[in-house]
């Protein structure tokens, strides 16, 4: 293999979602040669991203520590993630304040937020709700017109939409969680990534405290609502009519979609598939969603 053939095959398989296993030997070999032969640490980040969305955590922290060790400086909140959630199985609260602090320092907004979070949770540093809501409506105006699907838009928006529903702003909390799910969609069409679902998932419990869901007008991610209870909702993939259920079995919610069963609706959008495509890789494609509650 030569250095053009590896960035060749990253380059094909990189955006690639649900690698078969072929591909994924494929492009982690092309990823490993190329940290081999150039010691980029852009390689290294990429490889440790790749493990972390399989949630292979001790890898990704293999390659983000050997990119922090060369000094890129985007390792960091990486790194801040991995201690901060204890990925590896330890929470490390003054190794993630430390990553996300160096990070913060260089401008970096999702460090930021999470420091704001850690002062919020008392995690490390003194509990200190003033100081999350400061640097929350700080970050505001940096990311309120995003554009990049990469930008933390609706993490930032969520976050303020929480406080002016405590503020008791309920119109303008309504008004930023209708805009971070938008945004939010966006980017799980080309990145199902499962922390971008958590927040989607958070998203919809929280908006929908605030006001009662549309019976008649649901969309894809509206199901994380609708699916904890007994209902069926159909809708329309591609034009072909498909049917998903939520009943009741033995005291426990469970989802039945295309002759499988899903213990949750965390693993519906995980794992629901039609002709073997991931549900999530099919957003531009479902439409015409209707329900049908059941008691």
């Amino acid at each position: 293999m030569t250095i053009k053939e590896a960035q060749k095959i990253i380059s094909s398989l990189g955006g690639k979602n649900n690698l078969t296993d072929d591909e994924e030997f494929e492009y982690t070999e092309a990823l490993s040669f190329l940290i081999q032969e150039t010691a980029d640490p852009r390689y290294m980040m990429e490889l440790g991203g790749y493990y972390y969305g399989l949630r292979s955590f001790d890898l990704a922290l293999k390659y983000y520590d050997m990119a922090a060790e060369l000094g890129f400086e985007e390792a960091n909140e990486c790194l801040g993630y991995v201690w901060y959630y204890g990925r590896t199985g330890t929470k490390d609260y003054e190794k993630a304040f430390k990553y996300f602090s160096a990070a913060a320092e260089r401008g970096n907004i999702v460090a930021r937020y999470k420091i704001a979070d850690m002062y919020k949770n008392g995690y490390y540093v003194d509990k200190n709700y003033d100081k999350y809501k400061e640097i929350i409506r700080e970050l505001y105006p940096e990311v309120k017109d995003a554009t990049f699907l990469g930008e933390p838009l609706p993490e930032i928006f969520t976050r303020l939409a929480a406080i002016e529903a405590e503020e008791g702003n309920t119109a303008e909390a309504v008004n930023l969680y209708f805009r971070a799910k938008h945004f939010l969609a966006q980017r799980i069409m080309y990145n199902p990534f499962f922390g971008n679902l958590n927040i989607m998932k958070w998203l919809i419990e929280d908006l929908y405290k605030l006001i009662e869901p549309d019976h008649l007008e649901i969309d894809f991610f509206d199901l994380y609502y609708w699916l904890t209870k007994p209902c069926k909702i159909t809708f329309r993939a591609e034009g072909k009519k498909h049917e998903v259920s939520c009943v009741e079995e033995n005291g426990e919610n469970v989802i039945s979609f295309e002759g499988q069963w899903y213990r949750n609706v965390d693993d519906f959008f995980k794992k629901a598939t039609i002709d073997d495509t991931l549900l999530t890789d099919m957003l531009g494609y479902l439409d015409n969603f209707v329900l049908e509650e059941r008691g």
